[in-house]
């Protein structure tokens, strides 16, 4: 086995792995958008009982907004970072 196959090995392999993840992303997307629906209706009607959006729900929906920009990014090959769980929540900052 020559340089160029060996590569090309660990290069499949890497792919596999990466496809391994992109599953499991995809999986965690969806997920993330049915919690994205019920924030954006608990934020809704606390909105409508208090006048004034909860404070830790906009964070947390800034977080999640980024948290749904970091997956597209990885399963769209444009990050090779995979997000949570594999790396910390980003901050809703």
């Amino acid at each position: 086995m020559n340089d160029r196959q060996a590569v090309a090995t660990v290069n499949q392999r890497q792919l596999w792995v990466r496809a391994l993840y992109m599953v499991v992303m995809a999986f965690a997307y969806h997920a993330s958008g049915m919690v994205l629906f019920l924030v954006a209706i608990i934020q809704f009607v606390m909105t409508l009982v208090t006048n004034a959006p909860n404070v830790r729900l906009v964070a947390f929906g800034r977080s999640l907004g980024r948290y749904f920009q970091q997956i597209v990014s990885f399963l769209t090959f444009a990050s090779d970072d995979v997000p949570f769980p594999f790396k910390d929540w980003p901050s809703g900052d």
